[in-house]
């Protein structure tokens, strides 16, 4: 297994503005794919390129804001830009972006990104290798450290954003059913870059 390196431009990452976020959940999670997912720490930054999505609309039975408003899912009912950040299964956090306007509760699944700068802490936070790295929704949280504190955080004045990448051809932009869930799983609201070693599972 081959890490690419860094891009070029990384050197100046150019954060996506609010208005990115304040469109549906099924808009974004495709635009999602091909974009950097960035934490910074002090002494760098922690850098993956995300390329396996999930999207989670209010009206959707396997969201958790199907059934309202609750203080453990408060913060997907804010306006787009912020980030949910929930334990489960008891021993895992997964990380999504809030999308939309306020009060619709919506919101998109990271489910996986291909390393591309900080990989030593990445590796050092996993102790793991490989593909094993950031290839699913808990693992990533893991390489990046994230947990319960980082729910709500602001992708727009935090030390946590989303910048622009090379946006992904339409026809590299492959989708099927969500995995994990048993509610609506056979929505076509998972989408993924075709052929991406990093992606959780191909199909």
């Amino acid at each position: 297994m081959r890490l690419n390196p860094a891009p070029s431009h990384l050197g100046s990452l150019r954060q996506l503005p609010r208005a990115f976020f304040l469109r549906p959940s099924l808009r974004v999670a495709p635009d999602l794919l091909g974009r950097y997912l960035v934490r910074r720490v002090p002494g760098g930054r922690l850098v993956g390129r995300i390329v396996e999505v999930e999207a989670y609309r209010q009206q959707d039975p396997a969201s958790h804001s199907y059934r309202g408003r609750t203080p453990r899912n408060e913060v997907m009912f804010r306006r787009g830009g912020y980030l949910y950040v929930y334990f489960t299964y008891g021993m895992h956090y997964c990380v999504n972006i809030v999308t939309g306007p306020e009060g619709h509760g919506e919101a998109v699944l990271i489910r996986a990104v291909e390393p591309i700068d900080g990989l030593e802490l990445f590796r050092r936070n996993r102790h793991a290798e490989g593909y094993s790295l950031t290839n699913g929704p808990a693992k990533l949280c893991q390489a990046y450290g994230f947990e319960r504190s980082f729910n709500g955080k602001d992708l727009i004045r935090s030390d946590v954003l989303i910048a622009a990448g090379n946006k992904v051809p339409r026809r590299l932009i492959a989708r099927s059913g969500r995995i994990g869930i048993r509610m609506a799983a056979e929505k076509q609201w998972r989408f993924f870059i075709h052929g991406n070693p990093w992606v959780s599972k191909a199909g």
